[in-house]
Formats: structure tokens, C-alpha cells, sequence
């Protein structure tokens, strides 16, 4: 157990974080799922940039990495322009 007040915050806060980064985390998976599910190019073009957005602020808040981004979109993009 933690020997410190210091440190039983920092339990705390990490918890709180923690619970507030997954939650994030998880809405970006579902957006990314749902535009994948898509199968109308018209609709998934509306999406993407609300997607990308997303993606943007997980970058900034550093819950997810540039690169993973990067990717991300790239592959979304990629899916969206293979739509008939």
C-alpha cells in the first residue's frame, strides 16, 4: 500500500484517467467500425470527417498515438474511395 498522501492521489487520479481515456478510446473504435460497416459512399463520405476529428483530439490528448491516427484515417480513406 502507498506510504504517502502524495501517493494515494496519484492512485486516484490515475483511476480517474484511466476510466476517462478508455471511455474515449472505445467511442473511436465504434465511429471506426461503423464507417468500416458502411457500404453507401455517400454516407460514409458525411462520416468521415467527424471521424477524423475524433482522431485529431485523441492525438492531442495523447490517448492514442499520431501514427495509429495516421493509419487509421489513411485506411478509412482508403475504404471510403473502394466504395462503388
Amino acid at each position: 500500500m502507498a506510504n504517502h498522501k502524495s501517493a494515494l492521489k496519484r492512485i486516484r487520479q490515475t483511476k480517474t484517467r484511466t476510466l476517462h481515456n478508455k471511455y474515449y478510446a472505445k467511442t473511436m473504435r465504434n465511429a471506426v467500425r461503423k464507417l468500416r460497416a458502411l457500404k453507401d459512399k455517400d454516407e460514409a463520405i458525411k462520416l468521415y470527417p467527424a471521424v477524423q476529428k475524433m482522431l485529431d483530439k485523441l492525438v492531442k490528448t495523447n490517448i492514442i498515438h499520431k501514427n495509429k491516427a495516421a493509419n487509421l484515417k489513411s485506411s478509412l480513406a482508403l475504404h471510403i474511395n473502394k466504395l462503388g
